[in-house]
């Protein structure tokens, strides 16, 4: 037996990212769990912003805006920057966050962030309570920390977290599997763990070095 609800935004979970934007003259960090991908070629994405919020005029007005991934050393900060209004208080200042000079767009990345996605709105689609602003990803930046020596980004180095229901929470740092895993033929998967442990081992010994 399943019990049924009323409609609701129960789809979870979703992402917990802190979107910075700027006009030049001010600055300001909101966090945003309603965002997404819509297209891969040009990769493209989307927020959803509350119509009231400080940020959405700064977006509107400018055309841009960066998605900074959260990890969970910055969960505090990314919590904070969701419930307090730029209209009051400097949140890059209150939080110890460094704005740093984008590539492409003109409003502020979040240094602290391991990866940095800039963005240039394509349209802006309009509903009752929020606006969707949907965006090209334009450039991406990652933390060397996080590129391995093949030079790709390794996600579960980041410690990034994502959103449930009100709470925020860790992604585990094992996957479960990864993309086509479910059809993966034996040889296919013996390939790929070979490949981890080359990997890990690689990690091993440039720790050792950085020591």
């Amino acid at each position: 037996m399943k019990k049924s609800f009323k409609p609701g935004t129960l789809l979870s979970p979703v992402p917990a990212v802190m979107v910075s934007c700027g006009d030049g003259h001010e600055k300001n960090i909101i966090t945003i769990a309603w965002t997404g991908i819509v297209n891969s070629d040009p990769p493209i994405t989307y927020i959803s912003v509350r119509k009231s919020r400080h940020s959405h005029h700064i977006i509107e007005e400018t055309g841009e805006f960066v998605i900074n991934l959260t990890t969970e050393k910055l969960s505090f900060a990314a919590d904070y920057c969701g419930v307090k209004s730029g209209r009051d208080v400097d949140k890059f200042k209150e939080m110890s966050l460094t704005p740093e000079k984008a590539d492409v767009v003109n409003c502020p990345m979040i240094k602290e962030a391991p990866i940095n996605l800039e963005c240039r709105v394509l349209e802006i689609k309009s509903y009752p309570t929020h606006d969707m602003f949907v965006a090209e990803i334009v450039t991406v930046h990652a933390d060397d920390e996080i590129v391995d020596g093949k030079g790709k980004i390794d996600m579960s180095a980041a410690g990034l977290i994502a959103y449930v229901h009100g709470e925020y929470f860790g992604l585990k740092k094992s996957p479960l599997g990864r993309f086509g895993y479910s059809v993966m033929k034996p040889k296919t998967r013996k390939r790929i763990n070979r490949q981890k442990h080359e990997e890990r081992v690689l990690k091993n010994k440039e720790k050792r070095k950085g020591r």
